[in-house]
C-alpha cells in the first residue's frame, strides 16, 4: 500500500458507497501555461494512475476531469468540465466530451481538486447540496507531503483547541511591528462560530484544504441589525513585494492605504476597482510550524503554519461577502496574508490576545509563537 493512498484514506475514509473519486484539475487559458502548472497537471495524472487500482480494490472507481481555469483564487467555477481519457500518457482532456460540472459533482462522493487556482470557496458552497466530500489542494507540490504524514490525532487536537478559544471570544487584538512603526488591529468576533480544518473529510457535505491544520473565523462584517456595525478597526500592515503596505481598517473594511509607494498605489487601485476585496474575511490560526513543517512558498501549506488574515470573499466560511458583492462572479476572490517570518520577514507579531465576553483577555500568541502550555 502506498503512503499516498494511506494519507488520502486517512483524510477521506474511503468506503464502497463512495462509488467513485473525482480527480479535478484546472486547464490554462491560451498563453497562460508555465512549467509549474505543467508539473502540477502531470502530478494529478500520476496520482490518478497510482490510486486507480488501489481504489478499485475497495470497489471504488475514479474519474479525472479538467475545467477551464478561473484565473483567480476562489473564483466561481465554470459550468462544464472535460474528462480525461484514462489511457492517455499525458494530461489531455478527451476531445469532444464535455459534461456539466454539476453532473460530475452528483456522480462522485469524494473529490480531490488539485488546481493552480484555489477552488476551496466554490467547493465549500457546493458540497452541502451535492453531499460530496472534497479536498482542495491548490498549488500542491511533493514538498507538502510531510504535512500529510504527521501522526494521526496531533493536528486535530491542536486545531480543536484553537477553535474552542475562538468560539469563546468576542474579539481579537493583534499587535504588529514593522520597520516603519508598530500598529494594532482589533477584530470583532461577535456572533461568529469558528471552523476547524484538520484535514479530515469523513462526513458528507464538507470541503476544505489538504494539507490542513488551522482553526479560522470570519470577523463580524456588520450584517446583523441587532449587533450594529462591525467594531473591527485599526491598522493592518502587509509586506508585499518588498514594501510595507498599511491598510486603515474601519468597520471591518480597508478604507484607506496609509503607506506610499508603487505597491501601495497598486493596492489602493485594487480596492477602488473591487471594493469587496476591502473586506476582512478571515482570522486564521495554523498549527503546523510548531510541528516541524517548513514553508514551501505556496499558500495552501504556508497559511497552515501560523497566523494569517484574509481579504475578500467570506461566504464560504459563513460570512456575508460573496460573488454578488464583486464586479462579477468571476472577480470574486479570497486572498490570504501570512504572518510568519519566511512570508513577511519585516512584519513581527508581538502578541495576539482574545477578548472574552466578560471583558478579560487571554494571550494566545507572543513574539510570533503560541504561548507555552496552550496545547497542553
Amino acid at each position: 500500500m502506498s503512503q499516498l493512498f494511506d494519507a488520502l484514506d486517512h483524510a477521506f475514509g474511503f468506503v464502497p458507497e463512495d462509488r467513485a473519486v473525482l480527480f479535478l484539475g484546472d486547464w490554462p487559458a491560451p498563453g497562460a501555461d508555465d512549467a509549474a502548472w505543467v508539473f502540477q497537471r502531470q502530478l494529478l495524472l500520476d496520482w490518478f494512475r497510482e490510486l486507480l487500482p488501489l481504489l478499485g480494490a475497495r470497489g471504488i472507481g475514479a474519474t479525472l476531469a479538467w475545467y477551464d481555469a478561473t484565473g483567480r483564487n476562489n473564483g466561481e467555477l465554470p459550468a462544464t468540465a472535460r474528462p480525461q481519457n484514462p489511457t492517455a500518457l499525458a494530461p489531455d482532456p478527451e476531445a469532444g466530451l464535455v459534461l456539466p460540472l454539476d453532473t460530475l459533482f452528483a456522480a462522485h462522493k469524494a473529490i480531490i481538486a488539485m488546481n493552480r487556482y484555489s477552488a476551496t470557496a466554490p467547493l465549500k458552497k457546493a458540497a452541502p447540496g451535492f453531499g460530496f466530500r472534497a479536498a482542495s489542494m491548490p498549488g500542491f507540490t511533493p514538498e507538502m507531503m510531510p504535512a500529510m504524514l504527521l501522526p494521526p490525532g496531533v493536528v486535530p487536537a491542536r486545531v480543536e483547541r484553537l477553535k474552542r478559544l475562538l468560539d469563546g471570544a468576542t474579539g481579537a487584538l493583534l499587535a504588529f511591528c514593522t520597520p516603519v512603526g508598530c500598529h494594532e488591529l482589533y477584530l470583532d468576533l461577535r456572533g461568529r462560530t469558528a471552523h476547524s480544518s484538520a484535514g479530515l473529510f469523513h462526513q458528507p457535505g464538507i470541503a476544505g484544504n489538504l494539507p490542513s491544520g488551522e482553526a479560522y473565523i470570519v470577523p463580524y462584517e456588520g450584517e446583523v441589525p441587532a449587533l450594529g456595525a462591525s467594531l473591527s478597526n485599526g491598522v493592518l500592515p502587509v509586506e508585499l513585494d518588498g514594501e510595507i503596505v498599511l491598510y486603515r481598517i474601519d468597520a471591518n473594511r480597508a478604507t484607506a492605504i496609509l503607506s506610499q509607494g508603487p505597491v501601495s498605489e497598486r493596492e489602493g487601485a485594487l480596492l477602488k476597482a473591487e471594493p469587496a476585496m476591502a473586506n476582512l474575511a478571515e482570522l486564521g490560526l495554523g498549527v503546523l510550524a510548531e510541528l516541524g513543517v517548513e514553508p514551501v512558498g505556496e499558500v495552501l501549506l504556508d497559511e497552515k503554519l501560523g497566523l494569517h488574515i484574509a481579504f475578500g470573499r467570506s461566504d464560504h466560511f459563513g460570512g456575508a461577502v460573496g460573488p454578488k458583492d464583486f464586479s462579477s462572479p468571476a472577480a470574486a476572490a479570497h486572498i490570504d496574508r501570512i504572518y510568519i517570518r519566511q512570508c513577511q520577514p519585516w512584519v513581527k507579531v508581538p502578541f495576539v490576545d482574545l477578548e472574552l465576553e466578560d471583558g478579560s483577555r487571554t494571550r494566545i500568541i507572543e513574539d510570533g509563537r503560541y504561548v507555552t502550555g496552550l496545547f497542553d
